[in-house]
C-alpha cells in the first residue's frame, strides 16, 4: 500500500467523523442502508480474498487464529460498545470515561486491521500476478475504509454526547484516524510482518470482519421478526456485487 492508501485511510475517517459535527440526530434508516452495503461489502471480500489467501498457505491451525480475531473483536466490543457498527442510540449523553473506554477498543481494532496493508508478505496467492496482489490489497483497503466512516461518525456523535469540547474531539478523531496508517507502517517496518507473520495478523482481522460482517447483516430492522426491509436489502446485494467485481 503507497501513500495513497494511507491519505485514503486517514482522510475519509476525518470526513466521517466531521459529518458528527453537523448532525443533531442520526438518521438511523439512512445509517443502517449504508452499514448494511459497508457490511456485505466486508463479508465479500471475506470470501473471496482473505479467506483464499488464509487458508490456501497451508499454515497449520490457522483457523484457530480466524476464531481468535473473531473473540478478539468480541472483547474490544466490550471497550467501544458496537461504535464500530454505529450503535449510538445506546451511548446518548454517555460519561466521559465511557467515552475514553470506546476510543480504546476502536483505536485497537483499527491498529490491528491496518497491519496486513504494510505486511506484504511472501506467501500472497498473488505473488506471481501483481494485479491479482492488488485487487486482494485495494479489496481490504476499501474494506477497513467502509466501517470506518460510519465508525468515525459515530464515535464523534458519542463523544460530544459525553461533553467533551470541539477541541478535544478533533484531537480524539485524529487521534483514530491515525491508527490503521500507524499499523500499516508497522506492517512495513517490522521483518515478522514480511514473512508467516502478516497470514497470522490477516487471520485475525479476518476473524474479527466476520464477527463484524454477521452483526451488521443478521441485524433484523423490526424485533420479534426475522426479516429484513427491501431497501436494506438491494444495499446487501450491491455491497456483494462489488466485492464480487474485485476479483476480476
Amino acid at each position: 500500500m503507497g501513500y495513497w492508501g494511507i491519505a485514503i485511510l486517514f482522510v475519509t475517517v476525518m470526513v466521517g467523523g466531521a459529518l458528527g459535527f453537523f448532525v443533531k440526530e442520526a438518521n438511523t434508516s439512512k445509517l443502517k442502508l449504508v452499514l448494511s452495503f459497508g457490511g456485505a461489502y466486508i463479508f465479500g471480500i471475506s470470501v473471496l480474498h482473505l479467506m483464499p489467501e488464509i487458508f490456501g498457505t497451508g499454515i497449520p491451525r490457522i483457523g484457530l487464529w480466524v476464531i481468535g480475531g473473531f473473540f478478539l473483536q468480541l472483547i474490544l466490543e466490550q471497550f467501544s460498545q458496537g461504535v464500530e457498527h454505529a450503535h449510538i442510540h445506546a451511548h446518548k449523553n454517555a460519561s466521559g470515561r465511557f467515552a475514553i473506554q470506546i476510543m480504546i477498543g476502536l483505536c485497537l481494532h483499527a491498529f490491528l486491521e491496518g497491519i496486513p496493508l504494510g505486511g506484504g508478505n511472501e506467501f500472497h496467492i498473488g505473488h506471481d500476478h501483481p494485479e491479482i496482489m492488488g485487487n486482494y490489497t485495494n479489496a481490504l483497503l476499501w474494506g477497513i475504509v467502509l466501517h470506518k466512516i460510519p465508525a468515525a461518525f459515530a464515535l464523534v456523535l458519542v463523544l460530544i454526547g459525553s461533553g467533551f469540547s470541539k477541541k478535544l474531539v478533533w484531537l480524539c478523531l485524529i487521534a483514530f484516524a491515525i491508527m490503521s496508517p500507524l499499523g500499516a507502517f508497522l506492517g512495513v517496518q517490522t521483518d515478522w510482518f514480511h514473512g508467516s507473520g502478516s497470514i497470522y495478523i490477516l487471520a485475525v482481522v479476518l476473524g474479527s470482519f466476520i464477527h463484524i460482517a454477521t452483526t451488521i447483516l443478521f441485524e433484523v430492522e423490526n424485533k420479534g421478526h426475522h426479516s429484513i426491509s427491501w431497501p436494506k436489502l438491494i444495499a446487501i446485494i450491491i455491497g456483494i456485487a462489488l466485492a464480487i467485481l474485485t476479483i476480476f
